[in-house]
């Protein structure tokens, strides 16, 4: 009975394995990313170009309108 179970063992331990290296690699990749990126800001701040500020939300705007009818 334990056959199908010990079977299938190369297939599932090397499943988990390629998930495994996969998630790390994925990490990795976004972990350099985000150096990379707050590198790149930081040179921009330093150069002086600054961030622009966000756009105004639509739903900021919905109780002034809300308020003028």
């Amino acid at each position: 009975m334990s056959f199908g179970a010990t079977a299938h063992l190369d297939f599932i331990a090397a499943a988990y394995a390629s998930a495994v290296i996969i998630v790390g690699a994925l990490i990795a990749w976004v972990t350099l990313d985000y150096r990379a990126q707050k590198n790149t800001l930081s040179d921009l701040d330093k150069r002086g170009i600054k961030r622009r500020p966000a756009p105004a939300r639509p739903e900021a705007a919905a109780p002034k309108a809300k308020e003028e009818v």
